[in-house]
């Protein structure tokens, strides 16, 4: 699924940057009914590369691997809602910010879960998703809570439907799209106060590169400060959230 942000005459002549992103987290990256890369993320990726003057190609790749393929050079950024963790920072290089997102529980509609703290949760099934902030986070402050990992969300959001466990942890920009807007989502709810921890989930998400790879890092830093300065970001922001996500 190639973009091109260049005169032809000139992407011609230009390797293109690759973009990986998961394609399995809507509303942020997700593959519409005709199998087209969609999503808050894709359309930041593309404004991004129009606004770097950037040959640009999104790549779909399952989260799990997404950095161990980025250091790999499978390619050359990561555009897919990764939080900018401190254990991430040891790994890539992020750019600025281009969005941020507190961490939240969610359950049934009707459950008699008290509370979220690790003794409130300790005779309930918890789930998460694998490799994820969120999955750190369960380990290091919930961890005599029973706890299921999924592989991707859309299986962590059935998982909470279908009664596989009782609350989860996600995202809230993420889930937002299911509670919201699907009827399988109407099943549940947001469960206690917004969660920040910059060590688990950093400053919020960002553009993650080979830490070699400074001059790419320093157009997309450029592109990014470019579309939030234009009503390019705002637009975007618009499409998929009724409130600001900067």
């Amino acid at each position: 699924m190639a973009m091109s942000g260049r005169a032809a005459s000139v992407a011609a002549e230009e390797k293109p940057v690759r973009i990986a992103v998961e394609g399995a987290f809507p509303p942020f990256n997700y593959l519409d009914s005709k199998n087209n890369l969609q999503g808050f993320d894709v359309d930041v990726a593309r404004a991004l590369c129009d606004a770097a003057e950037l040959t640009c190609e999104i790549v779909i790749q399952e989260w799990p691997t997404m950095i161990p393929n980025l250091l790999a050079n499978r390619y050359d950024a990561i555009i897919s809602s990764m939080s900018m963790s401190a254990e991430r920072r040891e790994k890539v290089a992020f750019s600025n910010k281009y969005y941020d997102s507190p961490s939240v529980f969610i359950v049934r509609k009707g459950s008699d879960i008290a509370g979220t703290s690790a003794d409130d949760l300790k005779t309930v099934r918890l789930g998460v998703t694998a490799e994820t902030s969120q999955e750190n986070y369960v380990k290091k402050f919930y961890g005599d809570v029973s706890t299921t990992v999924f592989r991707a969300s859309p299986d962590l959001y059935k998982g909470l439907a279908d009664g596989s466990v009782d609350i989860i942890l996600e995202d809230k920009l993420a889930v937002y799209d299911w509670l919201a807007n699907t009827k399988a989502g109407s099943c549940c709810e947001f469960k206690g106060a917004d969660i920040k921890n910059t060590e688990y989930f950093g400053d919020g998400a960002g553009i993650a590169l080979r830490p070699s790879d400074q001059e790419l890092l320093a157009k997309f830093n450029a592109a990014l400060e470019k579309i939030q300065a234009s009503e390019t970001y705002d637009t975007i922001n618009a499409k998929y959230f009724p409130f600001s996500i900067r």
